[in-house]
């Protein structure tokens, strides 16, 4: 089977010939004549498939005729994140570069201004995300009633994202008689409910069983200890010890372990560049281009990146935080080994994580295999991580002993000092007063000597040795 068979125009067949590509991958070859029949389509495949390709081409084949009017898109592309969003439409400027057809991009992080202004020119493809999108409907700069095809890709992640109800707005805002394509890689009850309501007759295309991940991954989970440095520890170690690694993902669970990481990371002397929700677009598009080009050759990211960008050649995987949802597992490690390339992903397993790992094997159905990590580990992580990170004990208690030394010093003096006797002759004649501390605690202290005859009141304060004037 190749590309010529599947009903493509010959300006398609072209840029795809032009890409490098000779046949199709199945997903291709089952649903792009579909889509040029003008069906409905659900896409069940997991990342790195080629589904993106399967909605494009075909679209670019069916846009050739006719022409986008001003704030009126002809087709509507809906993702998840910005940088899904932006991904296609880098496939559709690949793909497209023959075809006069106006492409805009909608979503956060850009001024409305600017693509105001591309909305108003017409638009032939509109890839947008769901809150950026609803923001233009609203402010009265696009109509959506237009609307030919509509793509919904990446489902099972919008609704992980909470953007389902923004979704079945968007669906009773464009024409009922649109064609509708549905992409997801899983099949939760919401997305079944979804597809029931806004497909019309489906042609269901499954590539491969849901949750399962691919055969060229070699996937393995490594022990380590309950404490964060032993968990950074074991993944400095394992970093350092893939001879093959090219370059490399970094998943962690939270926004703010993606951040402390890659500062940790850095500090130990690796080229590293973070990817999370909280950084502004322009930082995220430039980390992710960064690692793209191989300037960085490692990104930490949280899930954000989970799913469906498409870096095409990450040797490897490395799960930081084992996910709390298993599905978050099959789409991480679906970074690498695409397009039948091999790949590596390693599991960093803490104490706490057994119950979240257990229900990762039973969703991909195997048991993924233990690789012991060495006592070499387990040394370093006590010997550099605790001096790099925390003070050691020995320097902790230096200070604590200095300040001690000060307030127990005076008191020896204290005790060692006879008390100051009176400046009366009479107290001249008495023995040296007893100290008011014992060295030796619990010991009794010595008799009081009495024998001089004005008495000895060393151990009284100066004040009450002064006469007292009689009253009369």
């Amino acid at each position: 089977m190749s590309f010529s068979n599947l009903g493509l125009s010959e300006k398609v067949q072209a840029a795809v010939a032009a890409a490098g590509y000779v046949s199709p991958t199945p997903i291709q070859q089952q649903a792009i004549p579909h889509v040029l029949a003008r069906k409905d389509v659900l896409g069940i495949a997991q990342t790195g498939t080629g589904k993106t390709a399967a909605f494009v081409l075909p679209m670019l084949t069916m846009l050739e005729k006719g022409r986008a009017r001003a704030r009126m898109p002809r087709t509507l592309i809906l993702e998840p994140t910005r940088e899904l969003a932006a991904q296609v439409k880098e496939q559709f400027d690949k793909y497209g570069a023959g075809q006069k057809l106006n492409v805009a991009l909608l979503i956060g992080g850009v001024s409305f201004g600017d693509q105001d202004l591309k909305l108003t020119r017409g638009v032939d493809v509109l890839i947008a995300t769901p809150g950026r999108l609803l923001d233009h409907t609203e402010r009265g700069g696009l109509l959506l009633t237009g609307v030919e095809m509509l793509i919904i890709d990446e489902a099972d992640r919008m609704l992980d994202m909470g953007f389902i109800p923004d979704i079945e707005r968007i669906c009773k805002l464009v024409p009922f008689t649109r064609q509708t394509l549905f992409f997801t890689a899983t099949m939760p009850t919401e997305i079944r409910r979804i597809t029931e309501t806004f497909l019309h007759n489906p042609e269901k295309i499954e590539v491969s069983k849901p949750a399962s991940t691919a055969v060229t991954v070699t996937q393995s989970q490594v022990p380590c200890g309950r404490e964060p440095h032993e968990k950074r520890e074991t993944l400095r170690r394992l970093i350092r010890g893939a001879t093959d690694l090219k370059n490399a993902i970094i998943f962690c669970n939270r926004k703010r372990e993606v951040a402390l990481l890659a500062k940790s990371l850095q500090r130990h002397g690796f080229s590293v560049g973070a990817l999370h929700g909280d950084m502004d677009q322009t930082a995220r598009t430039a980390a992710l281009e960064a690692f793209r080009k191989g300037d960085l050759p490692i990104l930490v990211a949280s899930d954000v990146a989970a799913r469906g960008l498409d870096i095409p050649e990450v040797s490897h995987v490395f799960n930081f935080d084992v996910p709390h949802h298993p599905d978050d597992y099959v789409h991480r490690i679906g970074r690498t080994g695409r397009a039948g390339r091999t790949g590596t992903a390693v599991t960093i397993v803490a104490p706490s994580d057994q119950k979240s790992m257990a229900a990762v094997e039973k969703l991909i159905g195997q048991a993924i295999s233990r690789a012991e990590v060495g006592p070499s580990v387990e040394s370093e992580a006590a010997n550099t991580e605790a001096e790099a990170e925390r003070p050691s004990r020995s320097r902790r208690a230096a200070p604590e002993a200095r300040q001690r030394e000060p307030r127990r010093e005076p008191r020896e003096q204290r005790e060692r000092k006879p008390r100051r006797e009176p400046r009366s002759p009479a107290s001249t004649t008495g023995t040296t007063a007893p100290p008011t501390a014992h060295a030796s605690f619990g010991s009794p202290p010595p008799a009081r000597d009495t024998s001089s005859e004005a008495g000895d009141h060393s151990h009284l304060p100066a004040f009450l040795l002064r006469p007292v004037r009689a009253r009369g």
